[in-house]
């Protein structure tokens, strides 16, 4: 399934001017970046895009370089396989990303799933420096769902016609923003909907998201997070559905080098509802390792 259309939803993503495509094999990213100083990466999560950071970036940007992708095979980047979707090889392919733009990053910054992918370039890949789990997904499913979780995903991603009858349901259950509540427990402004919203009804999205899940395992990432000598600042939303906050005190508990806190009244997605709470405790943490 194709990736979005830039030049048609395209036009309504925030911070469009600051956009640029990069291709790396047969890859071609979609990649933001704006600022300067010591480069930042931002990873988002499962089914977001770049947009997720509207607000945070040009925060972030005041005092770094910040460099945000969009994932294989979400948004607006393709050509990536669909049967290459695990944690170690997106890790692989952010790795191959970097290195093609030429940069080291100062700091990695990931929201759920995007945390995972951090730890993994931590682990595989060499990356010694500070990360920043925003609502990170990184616990395991408790007992037999860690199997069953991503058997129903991959057999669901086998069915072509999946993400079409996932896209065209969205409206049945009363709407993206309706969902996206139910699902994150966040308020998020009309601009984020509306990327929202183009997302979860695009076909080739939503295909890339449930690859993603199809492929993921984190209980493999369990098994290594004592390896992260990596310093680790979790921010987690205490009214997240999705990822409750008792899952983030279990990895805090797992990681060697970790602090938690807890922002109290936000959802999964909390940073896009108080990015500047996000940019000030992330501001004070990067301070503290320099």
């Amino acid at each position: 399934m194709s990736a979005l259309d830039w030049n048609r939803e395209g036009l309504i993503w925030p911070h469009r001017e600051a956009s640029d495509f990069v291709q790396v094999g047969k890859a071609r990213w979609h990649v933001q970046r704006m600022g300067s100083g010591p480069p930042l990466l931002l990873l988002h999560g499962t089914g977001a895009s770049v947009h997720s950071w509207r607000g945070l970036m040009p925060l972030l940007a005041q005092t770094h370089t910040v460099i945000a992708p969009d994932l294989p095979r979400h948004a607006f980047t393709r050509g990536h396989d669909a049967y290459a979707m695990s944690l170690p090889a997106m890790a692989s392919e952010v790795a191959a990303l970097m290195k093609a733009l030429d940069v080291e990053p100062a700091a990695i910054i990931g929201h759920s799933a995007g945390a995972a992918v951090a730890l993994q370039l931590a682990l595989d890949h060499g990356y010694a420096g500070p990360i920043v789990g925003l609502n990170a997904a990184l616990r395991p499913f408790p007992g037999a769902m860690a199997q069953i979780f991503p058997a129903v995903a991959k057999t669901l991603f086998a069915n072509p016609l999946v993400p079409r009858i996932f896209t065209g349901s969205i409206d049945l259950v009363g709407g993206a923003g309706r969902f996206l509540w139910r699902s994150t427990h966040s308020r998020i402004d009309a601009e984020g909907l509306a990327c929202y919203r183009t997302l979860l009804k695009h076909p080739g999205h939503a295909g890339g998201a449930l690859a993603m899940m199809a492929n993921w395992d984190l209980p493999a990432l369990r098994t290594r997070m004592g390896n992260v000598a990596n310093p680790v600042l979790l921010v987690h939303g205490g009214n997240d559905p999705a990822i409750p906050p008792d899952w983030a005190r279990d990895a805090h508990g797992w990681l060697p080098d970790a602090r938690l806190e807890v922002l109290p009244g936000l959802g999964h997605l909390a940073h896009e509802e108080a990015p500047e709470q996000a940019a000030a405790l992330i501001a004070a943490f990067l301070a503290q390792q320099r």
